[in-house]
């Protein structure tokens, strides 16, 4: 997938769902991987021409993992022009040395996500923006039918009460193989997460489900996002 792709599904995004308005200033939550990078090239590309103007961060959560070197991703921000900033933490000396949770991610992401909010608070951003992409959106919708017996997957926009922020996912409409592509092409510099419950996750089983049904049922993918836009779930109304 070239950049004019990318950059054509997240302007959907945008506009079907009106994530971006004047004067917003946006971080992007950059974790090293490559849905995270390709996100902070459709949004500074969309900054260049987009009518709303907006400004954006980048903002890396580092979990305090020796080997998780970010030189080549603030290499790439500089590049790109965006200001970067790595909020350096010891969640995964908390999380697995610490505390020693059964549990891992539940604790890590919140952890996260309250590390990544406040720096977001603090360079004045009102919006925040998560790299989930097309694959992302069904693979949860996957996880809530089995694991919570209910029809749910989260929102294109949802407003963070007690943060005051919005979240928005511009990569809805895109699908995890295209990123693939986009990355061997344009050479993104991926890091790999040096987490290690990577891999090992309930988000890990429904990718592969997902997968399988792929495999039997091509359109499976396509049907499931499209019966979730098709019968709107809560927020998905255009």
């Amino acid at each position: 997938m070239k950049l004019q792709q990318l950059l054509s599904y997240a302007r959907r995004a945008v506009d079907d769902y009106q994530m971006i308005q004047n004067g917003d200033k946006i971080a992007v939550g950059i974790s090293g991987g490559k849905d995270s990078l390709a996100l902070l090239y459709a949004l500074q590309g969309l900054r260049r021409f987009y009518p709303n103007k907006f400004e954006l961060f980048a903002i890396t959560v580092d979990l305090g993992f020796p080997e998780f070197d970010l030189s080549e991703i603030s290499k790439l921000c500089k590049e790109l022009e965006v200001p970067y900033h790595i909020v350096s933490t010891q969640i995964g000396e908390i999380v697995f040395d610490v505390r020693r949770e059964s549990n891992p991610c539940s604790l890590c992401a919140k952890m996260r996500k309250g590390a990544f909010n406040t720096k977001a608070r603090e360079l004045g951003c009102n919006k925040i923006a998560y790299a989930h992409h097309k694959d992302d959106v069904v693979e949860t919708m996957l996880l809530s039918l089995i694991y919570e017996g209910r029809i749910h997957t989260f929102s294109p926009v949802t407003y963070l009460d007690r943060m005051q922020v919005t979240l928005i996912r511009p990569l809805i409409y895109v699908n995890e193989s295209d990123i693939v592509g986009f990355q061997n092409l344009y050479r993104l510099p991926v890091r790999k997460n040096p987490c290690p419950a990577d891999g090992k996750t309930k988000r890990e089983f429904s990718s592969r489900l997902l997968s399988q049904l792929i495999r039997e049922t091509p359109d499976a993918k396509e049907h499931i996002f499209s019966a979730i836009r098709k019968y709107p779930l809560k927020n998905w109304e255009k």
